[in-house]
């Protein structure tokens, strides 16, 4: 697993719609009109995407570089109903990208081992269909998703590597929002580093499918592992690479552990410790707390995870030394204690809270 790679800006495939007349404005085009003062509506949203109205934008990529263009100032985006097939990179501070529902979906479907149009290979975090990598970034109430054929990829390994990013939150990311969001993908789905809250959410995918050095708080969302046809062990669903000296990492508190149809009992995993790059500083760190988990979730609950040290011998780093713990699990997929799955007391727990996890940072509700 690695994320990195490069990223550029595809065009959008917005829902049907007329247009009519364009002007360049700084970069982007949008469609001309009256302008957004009459409607309280328009007043909410800095630029709205889809749609034929006064001052709508065709693609997400065009409201972005208007809103880098703002001068830094706060700035709203409503992403109406419709599929945008776009590759993007958030750059700008202070962003609010709200849809109107899990059918504002915004998508690619690049893979890792794919080629770019430089013709070099995306890699992991360059297969993002998005990438935030500023702060005070919040999405709300839409979907954003991976499309490659994980499935028939594992027929024909065509693709030279399967991980398919959707979301990725990287290192200039911090303080980020993500509510009421489906994120969608098999390998990889999300990365996360900075500080990040996800709530209400439902997050699908495979392989390591959360994963990355963030100190997170996934608060009451649903974690979906997908079906992959004939194989025995059909995923883990999360791959921490904290660094040694932050106290927490990825922490799920009142989420739901799911299975798609065809997942078999005991084939999944919650997690392994990922030493990104043989990095010896990084341990990772995760934390189920009264979690509800059905029963693909296997009874030692927890993987190790291979790595090359620093002397580049071959090494796995196992469950024991990495900080992977549990409490109050619910569901057939709790287990017992053992050496693999550590229990916190309820004194122990009590240290994972919201505002612990994420310093003190608590989003602002936004109109």
């Amino acid at each position: 697993m690695r994320a990195d790679g490069g990223m550029v800006t595809m065009r959008a495939h917005p829902p049907a719609a007329g247009y009519g007349r364009r002007r360049v404005l700084g970069g982007i085009a949008c469609v001309l009109g009256t302008g957004f003062a009459p409607s309280a509506r328009a007043q909410k949203w800095d630029a709205i995407v889809g749609g034929n109205g006064a001052g709508h934008c065709a693609t997400l990529g065009e409201a972005i570089e208007q809103a880098r263009g703002a001068g830094g100032r706060p700035f709203r985006i409503r992403l109406s109903k419709g599929v945008y097939r776009e590759k993007l990179i958030i750059g700008v501070p202070d962003l609010l990208i709200e849809g109107e529902g899990p059918d504002s979906i915004l998508t690619f479907d690049a893979a890792a081992g794919m080629t770019k149009p430089d013709g070099n290979r995306w890699g992991t975090g360059g297969s993002a269909s998005l990438i935030i990598n500023a702060p005070d970034v919040t999405l709300r109430n839409l979907t954003v998703r991976n499309g490659f054929d994980f499935i028939a990829d594992q027929r024909t390994h065509a693709s030279g590597g399967s991980q398919a990013v959707a979301l990725s939150l990287a290192r200039g990311a911090d303080r980020t929002w993500i509510d009421r969001c489906r994120i969608e993908g098999y390998q990889d789905t999300l990365y996360v580093e900075g500080r990040a809250l996800f709530t209400d959410c439902s997050i699908a995918g495979g392989v390591d499918f959360i994963f990355g050095g963030a100190a997170a708080w996934f608060n009451r969302c649903a974690i979906t592992t997908r079906f992959v046809p004939d194989a025995p062990i059909q995923g883990y669903v999360a791959a921490p690479s904290t660094p040694r000296g932050h106290p927490f990492g990825l922490v799920f508190a009142d989420c739901r552990l799911l299975r798609e149809a065809g997942v078999p009992d005991r084939s999944a995993f919650l997690g392994r410790p990922w030493r990104a790059g043989g990095n010896m500083d990084l341990v990772g760190a995760a934390a189920y707390l009264r979690c509800w988990m059905d029963a693909h979730i296997r009874t030692e609950g927890w993987s190790a995870m291979g790595y090359r040290n620093p002397m580049g011998t071959q090494t796995m780093l196992e469950p024991r030394e990495a900080r992977l713990v549990e409490w109050g699990s619910l569901g057939p997929g709790a287990g017992p204690a053992s050496d693999t799955r550590r229990l916190l007391t309820a004194a122990e727990a009590q240290r994972f809270t919201r505002a612990n996890v994420l310093a003190g940072w608590s989003p602002a509700q936004r109109p």
